[in-house]
């Protein structure tokens, strides 16, 4: 059966006026349209008033104002009072706008979203806060190396970066990973948290546009100085890039390192400055503006499973890096560059939730 176009009350209404300036009884005309879309299309008593108006003079097929409660809430002074509570708590839920203007939630949802154009999201949170000076000192970070990189001073390919992280043999991953369905009533299953002395490792990476350098993984109990970091870290690294460059050793080489105690250190300053290594400048707090933070490690880690000792857990670490094709190594210095845009036009202060 063909379906019945869908009517307007404004257009059945055109039609009743136009029947009636022919002279037709409301009852016939009831009766062609009950013909057209069903018993149920429209009242006789519909057509019965709209028949005698139009009899009586009346040309306008809209509804006339009435007098009493407005069909909706939704008014010019509601969608002002609810913009004004959002104004004097941002914090504010469905609920405190609803006590505090008596609207129903159903319309203070459509004010919110259709009229005023808001929604709520959660604060972004960054790793420091910022101040004028600290801002100041990221922006000339990337104005000056921009100025090298894009006057091809320097090429990203002779970056080497480095960072390190602590890395645990028990692995956990994201808290969407362990989403799974189940059977009304089932519970889900359960992931233990770390405890306080879960088997850890500190590893330090080194990677450059080709792809991974060199990994140290240091032994229990150990940490970080600058001798370990010179002996133990940076002569590894500075053998793996000799050898992959036997002819020009590490000329023209950048190091990217943040400034932590040890990399800043005179003696390693002195050790990186006779192996013919020049230091980026690098200012604090600059996480979201070097590598190992935004991409490797997090990468890394969200690879690896559970391991049963330190001697694993190197090999499952060095697997995940291999594994990584080189382009993906390189896209991430492309993106090093356009972080360090992103941190200019934003002043200074982080910049991600503009990515």
């Amino acid at each position: 059966m063909e379906e019945v176009q869908k009517f307007e009350k404004q257009d059945y209404r055109f039609y009743v006026r136009v029947r009636t300036f022919l002279g037709e009884t409301a009852k016939v005309i009831h009766q062609d349209l009950v013909a057209y879309g069903g018993p149920d299309f429209v009242a006789y008593s519909t057509i019965a008033k709209w028949r005698k108006d139009f009899s009586e003079g009346r040309m306008d097929i809209e509804d006339k104002p009435r007098s009493g409660r407005p069909r909706t809430q939704i008014t010019e002074d509601n969608i002002n009072l609810i913009e004004r509570l959002i104004e004097a708590d941002p914090h504010s839920t469905y609920a405190d706008l609803a006590l505090d203007s008596q609207l129903s939630h159903g319309t203070i949802e459509r004010i919110i979203q259709g009229h005023l154009q808001k929604k709520k999201v959660a604060a972004r949170w960054v790793p420091h806060k910022l101040t004028l000076d600290q801002k100041q000192k990221r922006v000339e970070f990337c104005q000056k190396n921009l100025e090298k990189l894009e006057s091809e001073q320097w090429r990203k390919y002779d970056i080497v970066t480095c960072d390190e992280t602590w890395i645990y043999l028990r692995h956990i991953g994201r808290k969407q990973d362990y989403e799974v369905w189940v059977n009304k009533g089932q519970s889900p299953n359960t992931v233990p948290r770390r405890g306080k002395f879960e088997e850890k490792r500190l590893y330090c990476f080194f990677f450059k546009a080709s792809g991974w350098v060199a990994v140290h993984q240091l032994a229990k109990g150990q940490t970080v100085d600058r001798f370990y970091y010179i002996d133990n870290c940076l002569k590894l690294a500075v053998q793996e890039l000799k050898k992959d460059r036997p002819k020009s050793g590490l000329k023209g080489l950048k190091l990217l390192h943040d400034n932590a105690k040890p990399h800043v250190n005179p003696e390693v300053l002195s050790y990186l400055k006779e192996e013919g290594l020049t230091v980026m400048p690098h200012s604090p707090y600059l996480p979201d503006l070097a590598p190992c933070d935004f991409w490797l490690i997090d990468y890394v880690k969200r690879h690896l499973t559970d391991q049963k000792d330190e001697e694993s857990l190197f090999k499952s670490v060095t697997s995940v890096l291999d594994s990584i094709p080189k382009e993906e190594y390189r896209k991430t210095f492309d993106k090093l560059i356009e972080r360090m845009h992103l941190c200019i036009e934003n002043e200074g202060d982080y910049f991600e939730h503009l990515m």
